[in-house]
């Protein structure tokens, strides 16, 4: 049985998406014969035990076959000096650095091989694109039906709002203050994690605002974003997962690696996208999200756009690709 060591990041300032896309990497890894562990700090295992109690965990380097890493901290020299010549695995989204890695993965739509150029042995294979998104497989299973559904171009009834579990800056209670007086009698589904510096506040106006309805540490993603009929989101992984199930969305850049794949999903007409450090951001934030709500066909060809985008096949892909390398 080939085993495999992930190694990821996560905490405050980089969120859980690392932790979430390896996670389903893994899991198709396994579904294949593979038997994977994470390497969990606190960070790492908080994650962890929210939305895969049951995945392995090490304590250290156990005489893996493989490694996986998926951590923007790590160069070349910290994957050669953990790997220690085994196959290596890196997934990215920068392109920013050196990798000693033999595959990459980079699902960014805007990304092409020569952004990798000097950074990675002229030996690596790279795996570009959104075609090998990591996504978990629930999602996929809805795409006939999500797609079917959208067809119908249905009013917004249901309003997703999925800013990341760590909740950046309190990102998420302002993205709710500013959409409660424009969403009319929508329903608001909130998703973020138990530690979100917004939790407190948005508990207490879920109180007295029926709309209003907080999902944390949710275990049902795939059914909210298949409810919802218009997404606030962010510009990290979950952008594959509304692309799947065809949710129009406004997406936030909240850090600078969202920008470049943001900015290229914007301009194949998928989603719109607001930076959140924009000195007009408000304005334009209500602006925006009221035309998506009163326009129809708008709504319709993001749907169409987005579902372009990304099928969510990727982890099959990865898996099938990495453990036929090893």
């Amino acid at each position: 049985m080939t085993r495999i060591l992930f190694v990821c990041a996560a905490g405050s300032s980089v969120g859980g998406g690392h932790v979430m896309r390896s996670l389903t990497l893994a899991r198709a890894l396994e579904a294949r014969g593979a038997a994977c562990a994470f390497l969990a700090p606190p960070e790492v295992a908080k994650v962890l035990d929210a939305f895969a109690p049951d995945m392995a965990r090490a304590q250290a380097d156990d005489g893996f076959d493989a490694l996986v890493f998926d951590s923007y901290a790590l160069t070349a020299d910290d994957h050669r000096a953990v790997a220690k010549g085994r196959p290596t695995l890196v997934i990215d989204d920068l392109a920013d650095r050196p990798l000693a890695a033999d595959l990459v993965l980079d699902s960014g739509p805007a990304r092409e091989a020569k952004d990798y150029t000097g950074l990675v042995p002229p030996t690596a294979r790279l795996l570009l694109g959104p075609a090998y998104a990591p996504v978990r497989p629930a999602f996929p299973a809805l795409r006939e039906t999500a797609l079917a559904r959208r067809a119908q171009r249905p009013p917004v009834r249901r309003l997703l709002v999925s800013l990341g579990l760590t909740d950046v800056g309190g990102v998420t209670g302002r993205i709710v203050e500013l959409l409660r007086p424009i969403a009319g009698e929508a329903t608001l589904d909130v998703v973020l994690g138990g530690g979100a510096s917004s939790l407190p506040a948005l508990w207490a106006l879920a109180a007295d605002d029926p709309r209003l309805t907080l999902h944390v540490d949710t275990q049902h993603m795939p059914e909210l974003v298949f409810d919802a009929d218009l997404a606030i989101g962010a510009g990290g992984s979950t952008t594959w997962e509304r692309c799947v199930l065809a949710l129009p969305a406004l997406t936030l850049i909240l850090a600078d690696n969202q920008v470049a794949p943001a900015r290229a999903l914007e301009a194949a007409g998928a989603t719109p996208c607001l930076a959140l450090d924009a000195p007009d951001f408000d304005t334009a934030f209500t602006r925006t999200v009221q035309d998506l709500l009163a326009n129809p066909d708008r709504r319709a060809a993001l749907s169409t756009a987005s579902a372009a985008v990304c099928d969510g096949q990727g982890a099959d892909r990865v898996a099938e690709i990495f453990l036929a390398s090893l």
